[in-house]
């Protein structure tokens, strides 16, 4: 750990020489992605620390790094001897970062950021806690000169996504955007979101993990619309279907030089959850400024025919990959030989089998017995447990197709299995069955529907801690809003077209976990004379796992949606199995009684 304790030895030299007392370096990059390319790591090269959540702090003799629950025992390990405490997030006791800077300095003190790596709204807050402390917090890139062998930018070609899968042309997509503008009295519309631009524009890329996007910034203003990439990402191909579709390129790097040349008499839409400060600090401050969510963000939670239609193909795929994979899991289980890794692994073969296939949607979460009750566990080599006949195993995972995106979690008894952990299996179940089969009257908001999926749960003092659905993109991000189901309030209404998770779960620490997702698709119930109704249409096609329900526990309808689920699956899989497989899905989708 030696190279850290010189990293920040380093950082705390330059900050002497700048003046600054502090320095927050969070895991996040100048686009707001949940993953992020290797350039952007500073919080990872700074500290150690390689967890999905987390954020450093340096002062001139301190150092801590806030994390939630689930990195608690690998922040512990990694930030080992390197001088720099972990400091665990929820707890009672603990301090949230600028309370805990409050107490480390005094008035006067400057608090660094690079402003590349903060939203406008995050920084403004920021700044106001701290200023009533009488300290200042300034916009200073300091890793830019500490940071010296930094890795490059990706610079992987992009490619056109075909409009015979995604369903509208960009030209499209960019009158619709415009005529949004115009709703909010806009001229020009900064997008550094990158899952936005790819669909905005239609084009995808391999820059990060999991998410087909593309690093790119982009203006659309009501006659201009401009992309801002590094030049060796574009071919031929890809800067002629652009140009048609009235888009010009510009580099990367010009972005805040464009900024800086807005004319005054233009208004400005941005995203502030979203657009990062140094971006912000760039826009001429004589511009009117209209904050308020990305249009694009709302557009695009709308699939269209075509998009839908697609996803239904991705879904028959996973199902047929699905299939493979756990009838092999039970033909090997008792060989002693398969590890939560080896079978991610194994996974992964049989979702390449199927065509159109671009990678999986986000890191496959295999949690055999108590690992299966860490939420985001992430099997390694040293952790992964090996797999037995016996016991629970939860498989949360999902593939990224031409046609669509896939997000399953499947819970499978591997062997004999508890009356308790039927029991909660089944509560469970139930949960997920109440929220599926919800009627709605338009209007709703998701955390209006949230209790349907914990009653059965919460009725016995049960409950779980995450969220029970998040929206997906069109093979874009798994995690796409602005749409969610959960306990937190949010405003955006759930509408027709809408795609997201119905994932409800059960955690026992140090014994085993149990989810249940599958994805589910908004569209319309019913209109009557108190106004239009929606439903939600179960789109996800693999069997849920009678060895673990408690049939006992289930009234008729519950009883009747399962064996209805179970025909649906076998009817849209079964025709591209070969025999074995055929059998072996008919006994996995027959009906109970």
């Amino acid at each position: 750990m030696e190279h850290i304790k010189y990293r920040v030895a380093s950082l705390r030299e330059l900050m002497n020489k700048k003046g600054i007392s502090a320095c927050i370096i969070p895991g996040t990059d100048p686009h707001a992605s949940e993953y992020i390319a290797e350039y952007w790591k500073e919080r990872v090269w700074i500290s150690g620390f390689n967890g999905s959540a987390g954020t450093a702090v340096i002062t001139l003799n301190k150092a801590g790094l806030w994390t939630d629950s689930r990195y608690f025992l690998q922040g512990t390990e990694q930030l080992s001897g390197t001088g720099i405490e972990l400091i665990k997030q929820g707890l009672p006791e603990t301090l949230e970062i600028i309370p805990w800077l409050s107490d480390e300095l005094k008035a006067g003190d400057k608090v660094g950021v690079n402003p590349q790596m903060f939203s406008v709204n995050t920084y403004a807050a920021m700044k106001s806690e701290l200023k009533t402390e009488g300290v200042e917090l300034i916009s200073i890139d300091l890793l830019a000169e500490v940071w010296t062998e930094r890795p490059s930018l990706p610079l992987n070609p992009i490619f056109v996504f075909d409009t015979k899968y995604n369903g509208k042309v960009s030209k499209e997509k960019l009158t619709a955007l415009r005529a949004e503008l115009k709703k909010a009295k806009a001229n020009i519309f900064v997008m550094s979101a990158l899952d936005d631009i790819a669909w905005l524009f239609n084009v995808r890329g391999n820059d990060v993990d999991y998410n087909p996007v593309v690093i790119a910034y982009a203006l659309v203003a009501e006659e201009k619309a401009t992309l801002f990439i590094a030049p060796e990402k574009l071919t031929a191909e890809t800067r002629l279907y652009l140009e048609k579709e009235g888009v010009s390129v510009a580099d990367y790097t010009a972005i805040n030089d464009t900024l800086k040349g807005i004319s005054a008499s233009k208004a400005v839409l941005i995203d502030g959850s979203k657009l990062n400060q140094s971006m912000f600090e760039a826009i001429p401050s004589v511009c009117a400024i209209r904050n308020t969510m990305s249009p694009v963000f709302k557009l695009k939670s709308i699939k269209n025919e075509v998009e839908m239609a697609g996803v239904r193909r991705a879904m028959v795929k996973d199902g047929v990959a699905l299939t493979k994979f756990f009838k092999w899991l039970e033909e090997n289980v008792a060989s002693g030989k398969l590890t939560e890794v080896s079978v991610d692994k194994k996974l992964y073969e049989f979702r390449k089998e199927q065509e159109n296939f671009m990678g999986e949607s986000f890191g496959t979460i295999a949690g055999y017995g108590p690992h299966g009750a860490i939420v985001h566990y992430s099997a390694t080599e040293e952790s992964a447990s090996v797999l037995k006949p016996e016991g629970i195993f939860l498989l949360d995972s999902g593939g990224q197709y031409l046609d669509g995106t896939t997000d399953i979690t499947r819970t499978v008894a591997l062997g004999k299995v508890t009356d308790k952990q039927k029991t909660d299996f089944t509560l469970v179940m139930k949960g997920h069955i109440a929220l599926g089969t919800a009627v709605f009257p338009a209007g709703t908001r998701g955390t209006q529907l949230d209790i349907l999926a914990r009653k059965a749960m919460w009725d016995l003092g049960l409950n779980y801690g995450h969220g029970t659905g998040h929206g997906v993109g069109h093979f874009l991000n798994v995690h796409e809003g602005p749409q969610s189901i959960r306990m937190d309030e949010n405003p955006t209404v759930l509408q027709s077209g809408m795609f997201m998770s119905n994932e409800p779960g059960m955690y026992r620490t140090g014994e085993y976990g149990i989810r249940i997702e599958n994805l589910v698709h908004i569209v319309p119930a019913m209109q009557t004379e108190f106004g239009q109704f929606l439903q939600f249409e179960t789109v996800t096609l693999f069997p849920i796992d009678k060895n673990l329900i408690a049939i006992e526990m289930l009234n008729e309808t519950e009883k009747n949606w399962l064996n209805a689920y179970h025909q649906k699956v076998f009817v849209n899989v079964s025709p591209s199995l070969n025999e074995s497989e055929k059998i072996w899905l008919e006994n996995k989708c027959s009906a109970i009684k």
